[in-house]
């Protein structure tokens, strides 16, 4: 099975090497600890999280196999994010109702407050693409990261940005267009986010196999 985009292995992010880490246990224990504390931090979009958040039907399967790798290797987590960015408001409520759900420990940081953890996670070595979750095992060595999108969203996020192509801002076509545009992402917006999911035990499968 291919592995897609937006999955980064312990093999492939030299970065993050255990030793090298900023991210010590100390540090990473430094971060906001649930969602409800990355609510009452931002400044914007909090309706957009919160939907999110509100409308994610997690699977009992997921659960469990989470659950399953809680148990059996301490895995636990670190987001990154900032709240003006969609992906953010999409992929983090995601991830923050899979932490609760299954018991699994978080930790969240603010992408531009913690530009040296940013740094160890670049997408292509390059781009700062936020949402970025992390996991460690029980003894908090790097297992791998997700970053930003996964490939379902992407691919069909190509197909909503042709609904805006054309369309000058600030006109009357542009804002029918928007609006649209936002429709029709709120309509794909489960099946992003079980692709998340899905995406996360796919990490943990090849990380801990």
């Amino acid at each position: 099975m291919t592995t897609p985009s937006s999955v980064i292995t312990r093999k492939e992010n030299s970065e993050s090497n255990n030793g090298n880490s900023v991210v010590t246990l100390e540090r990473y224990r430094s971060g906001m600890t649930n969602f409800d504390e990355w609510m009452n931090s931002i400044e914007k979009n909090a309706h957009l999280f919160q939907r999110h958040y509100d409308e994610f039907n997690l699977q009992t399967k997921d659960i469990e196999t989470f659950k399953n790798y809680i148990q059996s290797d301490g895995i636990h987590a670190l987001i990154i994010g900032e709240d003006w960015c969609p992906d953010v408001w999409r992929g983090l409520p995601v991830a923050c109702a899979l932490a609760e759900q299954t018991g699994m420990e978080l930790r969240l940081f603010e992408r531009d407050k913690n530009s040296d953890i940013m740094s160890e996670f670049l997408k292509d070595g390059e781009f700062e693409s936020i949402p970025v979750i992390v996991f460690y095992n029980e003894s908090h060595e790097y297992l791998g990261h997700w970053i930003e999108r996964s490939d379902l969203a992407n691919s069909e996020m190509s197909s909503l940005v042709e609904i805006l192509h054309g369309k000058e801002r600030g006109t009357p076509e542009w804002d029918e267009a928007r609006e649209l545009y936002l429709n029709r992402q709120w309509e794909v917006a489960e099946g992003w986010r079980q692709s998340q999911i899905a995406e996360l035990i796919d990490l943990l499968d090849n990380a801990l196999s």
